[in-house]
C-alpha cells in the first residue's frame, strides 16, 4: 500500500506492564497515524495481545502515558475506548451464534424508539454495513450460527464500524478466511484507510503484512526491536528482529536416511472424499501431504486413524500381514498411531485443565493404579516431557488455555509422545502459530524422525513442506496424484500434480 498515513493519531510513550512472573512490555513507544496500516508482529508472547488490550481498555498499563490526538487518553474499559472511536476485532470472534447478524451487529447500540427495539432501522442499518464489508447477498436476519468462519468474520467487523471508527486493531483477521474472503478483508482495509481509519494489523503471516502495511512494529520480549518502513524492508528483515537471528540458520539440512517400512495404506477409499489411496512410509521419515483444501489429506489421516469408516482398503503397521481392524480410533492408538488434529483446542487439549493432565491423557494407565491417578508419576510424566518439548510454562500445574499457541501445540505433541508412538500424523502442526514457535516445532519433527519415528505432515504451507519433509505426496480431489523425492520437487511441479484431478481429460 502506498503511504497515505498523515497526522498522529495515538502517541505510546513508556508502556509497561508486568503480569505474576512475566515482564509482558517494557517502555513501549509507540505513534500510530490517522489513515495508516500499522503491522504489529512478533512472536506469541511478545506482548502483542497485551499493548492492543491497552490500547483498547481491556488492560490498564503499569506505567507510561498515551494521548489521542493529543489528549490525554486513559480509557476504564472497552466502553471508554470505543467511545473515543477505537475497537477490536479479536481473532477469537466474540459473536452470539443464535442471534441474528444485525442483532450481533449492534449488539451494545441497539436501534429504539419509546423504548422499543426498532427493528426496521435496525435491518436498514445493518444491510448498510454487511454492504460495506462485502456481504450484500446475507440477509441481516440470518443467524449467525448458519454462517461461515469468513463471514463470521465480517460481521465482527462491520460491528466494528457500527459507530464512528479511528482506530481498528485486526488480530490474525485472515486465520480462517479463504483466499476470496482474504481478498476482500484487503479491499475493506484500503477502503477505510482512504477514510483516515488507522488499522493496527497483527499477524503471523509475513506475505500479508508486507501487501498490507506501511509500517511495521517488531515487538520481542515486551520490547520494541525496531519500526519498519514496509517498502523498505523484507521478510527476512522483519523475522530477524523478532527472534534476533536469521532463521536459515535452524532450516534442516539434506533428507536422512531412513529404515524400515512403519506404514502401509492400500486402496483407502471413502466415497469421493478418499479414492483408491496408496503409499508405504518408513521410520525416520518425514512424508508430507500437499493438496488443494478438500483435495482428501485431512480425510486420508481421519481414515487412517479410524476416526472416520472406510469404505474399502487396508491399513498396515510395520511388517504385519493382517490390516489393522480400524472401528475407532482407539484400534489405531493401540496399534502405535497418533493423529494430532489441525483444530488443536477443540480436538487435542482440555483447555481448562494443567499440562500436567493433557499430557497424560493419552495414557493414563501409565500414571494410575486401580484407576487413580498417581499424582507424582503424573508430574514426574510431565515435567520430563515439558523439558524434553521446551514447553514454555510456570509449572506442570498451569493450566494449557493460558499458553501460547505454540507452546499449545507442543503439549499436543507431548501427550502422544508419552506413548511412543512408532507413527505420528501432523494436520497443520504449525497453524496460527508464530515463525519462532515453528521453527521449533520443525526441529522437533526432524528430532523425533531422528530417533526412528515415522512421521505424516499435512500442510499448506508448500515452502514449509519443501524446508522439512523428505518425501513429498500430492492430493488433487481424492487421489494421489504424485509422490515427490526430496530435490524433485518445486512449485510449479507441485501445483501441477495438485491440480491435475480437477482437469478433465478428453477420450
Amino acid at each position: 500500500m502506498s503511504a497515505g498515513a498523515s497526522a498522529s493519531l495515538l502517541n505510546l510513550s513508556g508502556i509497561s506492564k508486568r503480569y505474576p512472573g512475566v515482564q509482558a512490555l517494557s517502555d513501549v513507544d509507540l505513534v500510530l497515524r490517522s489513515g495508516e496500516v500499522h503491522a504489529l508482529v512478533g512472536e506469541n508472547g511478545a506482548g502483542k495481545s497485551t499493548l492492543s488490550k491497552i490500547i483498547c481498555g481491556l488492560e490498564m498499563a503499569d506505567s507510561g502515558t498515551m494521548k489521542l490526538r493529543g489528549n490525554a487518553y486513559l480509557p476504564q474499559g472497552k466502553r471508554q475506548a470505543e467511545e473515543h472511536g477505537i475497537r477490536m476485532v479479536m481473532q477469537e470472534l466474540n459473536l452470539v451464534p443464535t442471534l441474528s447478524v444485525a442483532e450481533n451487529i449492534f449488539l451494545s447500540n441497539m436501534p429504539a424508539r419509546w423504548g422499543i427495539l426498532d427493528r426496521k432501522q435496525l435491518e436498514s442499518s445493518s444491510r448498510k454495513l454487511i454492504g460495506k464489508v462485502g456481504l450484500k447477498g446475507v440477509d441481516p436476519g440470518t443467524p449467525v450460527s448458519e454462517l461461515g468462519i469468513g463471514q463470521r468474520q465480517m460481521v465482527e467487523i462491520a460491528a466494528g464500524l457500527s459507530r464512528h471508527c479511528n482506530l481498528l486493531i485486526l488480530d490474525e483477521p485472515t486465520a480462517a478466511l479463504t483466499n476470496t474472503e482474504r481478498d476482500l478483508l484487503f479491499e475493506n482495509i484500503r477502503r477505510l484507510r482512504m477514510d483516515g481509519v488507522c488499522i493496527v494489523y497483527i499477524s503471523h503471516r509475513m506475505e500479508e503484512i508486507l501487501q498490507v502495511s506501511d509500517r511495521i512494529t517488531v515487538l520481542r520480549d515486551g520490547i520494541v526491536r525496531g519500526v519498519l518502513t514496509t517498502q523498505d524492508t523484507t521478510i527476512s528483515e522483519v523475522i530477524r528482529l523478532m527472534v534476533g537471528r536469521d532463521m536459515e540458520e535452524s532450516l534442516p539440512a539434506d533428507a536422512r536416511s531412513t529404515g524400515a517400512c512403519a506404514l502401509r495404506v492400500r486402496n483407502l477409499c471413502r466415497g469421493n472424499k478418499v479414492r483408491n489411496v496408496s503409499f508405504d512410509l518408513f521410520r525416520g521419515e518425514i512424508l508430507g501431504f500437499a493438496g488443494m483444501m478438500g483435495s482428501g489429506r485431512t480425510e486420508l489421516l481421519r481414515l487412517i486413524f479410524g476416526a472416520d469408516q472406510l469404505d474399502r482398503g487396508e491399513v498396515y503397521v510395520d511388517s504385519a500381514g493382517t490390516p489393522l481392524r480400524l472401528r475407532a480410533p482407539g484400534d489405531a492408538v493401540r496399534a502405535g498411531i497418533a493423529l494430532l488434529t489441525e483444530d488443536r483446542k477443540e480436538q487435542g487439549l482440555l483447555l481448562p485443565l494443567p499440562v500436567r493432565m493433557n499430557t497424560s491423557l493419552a495414557g493414563m494407565s501409565a500414571v494410575s493404579d486401580f484407576g487413580w491417578i498417581d499424582r507424582a508419576v503424573e508430574n514426574e510424566v510431565a515435567t520430563a516431557l515439558v523439558k524434553r518439548l521446551s514447553i514454555k510454562c510456570h509449572s506442570v500445574d498451569q493450566s494449557v488455555g493460558t499458553l501460547s499457541g505454540g507452546n499449545q501445540q507442543k503439549v499436543v505433541m507431548a501427550k502422544w509422545l508419552h506413548r511412543n508412538p512408532g507413527v505420528l500424523m501432523f494436520d497443520e502442526p504449525t497453524r496460527g502459530i508464530d515463525v519462532g514457535a515453528k521453527f521449533e516445532i520443525y526441529n522437533l519433527l526432524r528430532e523425533l524422525a531422528g530417533q526412528g519415528c515415522a512421521i505424516i505432515m499435512v500442510s499448506s504451507d508448500m515452502l514449509e513442506l519443501f524446508a522439512v519433509c523428505d518425501r513429498l505426496a500430492v492430493m488433487s480431489n481424492g487421489l494421489l496424484a504424485r509422490i515427490f523425492k526430496r530435490g524433485e520437487w518445486a512449485e510449479d511441479t507441485v501445483l501441477e500434480a495438485a491440480l491435475s484431478g480437477y482437469v478433465a481429460t478428453n477420450g
